[in-house]
């Protein structure tokens, strides 16, 4: 079976995103850290990587963007996957009994109004999964954490309550990578990072070819040039695969503007999940 590395503690979200998407019996490897997913797949020891690429409420992720363009990994996929916060305490311990609540800094910002409301001190953790892990290991009387129902599962936490974000529309998109190249589907993105020559009106120039050919651009992003100060590299995704033709025909021409062009992959594009 494919192995899929992905980074935090088991139970962690991204663990949760991969059984939902291939189911429960998907092999997994946890990575302490986003380039250790791109290590464990450049050297054989998972299939793939599941790397979180944006939040639609916290924004992108920056780190994740450097190491694609750092990396000769290429996009194979794409996972849209609703995040649900759960509130996790050990056995025996009721919401009236909590004092403090453990997880990562974006989970606990994402129920800060669910945990004003309830007076509780919100404490940081490296992780969503390693809270819960945590947790069940000092067996605190006073404390919950936050984290995943696979979470709860794997440390014989229960679980107090559910969907307990403050904003329900909370998702998070994954980029799947691999050193193979996706097969062609009628459904497809691509994604690319460019830079643009230092002269007026050159990102205009290098969009244009897109909106000429009737292609959508789904998303742009810029970041630092790393090697330039005050230079910036621009990662877009567009509707459609590398192989159609005005596709095709739209990189051709922006190689000829840009100062810098990398494909990092065309893919099965997903559904955004019709849940309430």
């Amino acid at each position: 079976m494919t192995t899929i590395a992905f980074q935090g503690e088991a139970g962690a979200y991204s663990q949760e995103a991969i059984f939902q998407t291939f189911g429960a019996e998907t092999p997994t490897l946890p990575c302490h850290a986003f380039d250790e997913i791109f290590r464990a797949v450049e050297i054989g020891r998972a299939d793939l990587g599941l790397l979180p690429i944006e939040n639609s409420t916290a924004g992108a992720i920056n780190q994740a963007y450097d190491l694609l363009l750092d990396s000769d990994l290429k996009i194979s996929g794409e996972v849209i996957f609703r995040v649900r916060h759960c509130l996790l305490a050990n056995a025996g311990v009721a919401v009236n009994d909590l004092q403090r609540v453990h997880s990562h800094p974006q989970a606990l910002a994402q129920c800060e109004r669910y945990l004003a409301a309830h007076g509780w001190q919100p404490v940081t953790a490296y992780d969503t999964a390693g809270a819960a892990k945590q947790l069940a290991q000092t067996r605190e009387a006073n404390a919950a954490a936050i984290a995943s129902e696979t979470a709860a599962r794997l440390y014989g936490l229960n679980i107090l309550a559910r969907g307990i974000e403050d904003l329900h529309n909370n998702y998070t998109r994954f980029f799947l990578i691999g050193h193979a190249e996706a097969p062609r589907m009628e459904k497809s993105k691509t994604s690319i990072v460019f830079a643009t020559r230092h002269t007026p009106g050159a990102l205009y120039d290098c969009l244009g070819h897109f909106a000429a050919r009737g292609i959508n651009l789904a998303k742009l992003e810029s970041r630092p040039d790393r090697k330039r100060p005050w230079h910036y590299v621009f990662y877009l995704d567009f509707e459609g695969h590398r192989e159609d033709s005005a596709c095709r025909d739209a990189l051709f021409d922006l190689l000829g503007k840009a100062s810098f062009l990398k494909v990092l992959g065309s893919y099965p594009a997903a559904n955004v999940p019709n849940e309430k």
